[in-house]
């Protein structure tokens, strides 16, 4: 196992670790893990392939997935608002 997957498997074990937390850190442990998580990305399909960087992508999306509902929101009201 290459050092990137598993700084990738330690990512989720994190992750994992958090959503058992109270629930007023959530928001603030997952712009943490975003911030962490777009560059280990990058290093395990730079390392990997990118194969393993698209499930490295897909089970980050499944583990934020709020923030990410929350962002597609955010971005359909901002392109209903503009009319397009």
């Amino acid at each position: 196992m290459t050092l990137s997957l598993l700084l990738a498997c330690l990512w989720v074990l994190l992750a994992a670790v958090i959503g058992v937390l109270p629930e007023k850190l959530h928001w603030i442990a997952a712009f943490s893990l975003i911030a962490s998580g777009i560059p280990l990305l990058g290093f395990v399909t730079y390392q990997s392939g990118p194969l393993w960087g698209l499930i490295a992508l897909a089970a980050g999306a499944s583990t934020l997935r709020w923030p990410l509902l929350y962002l597609g929101r955010w971005l359909n009201r901002r392109r209903r608002s503009t009319g397009e």
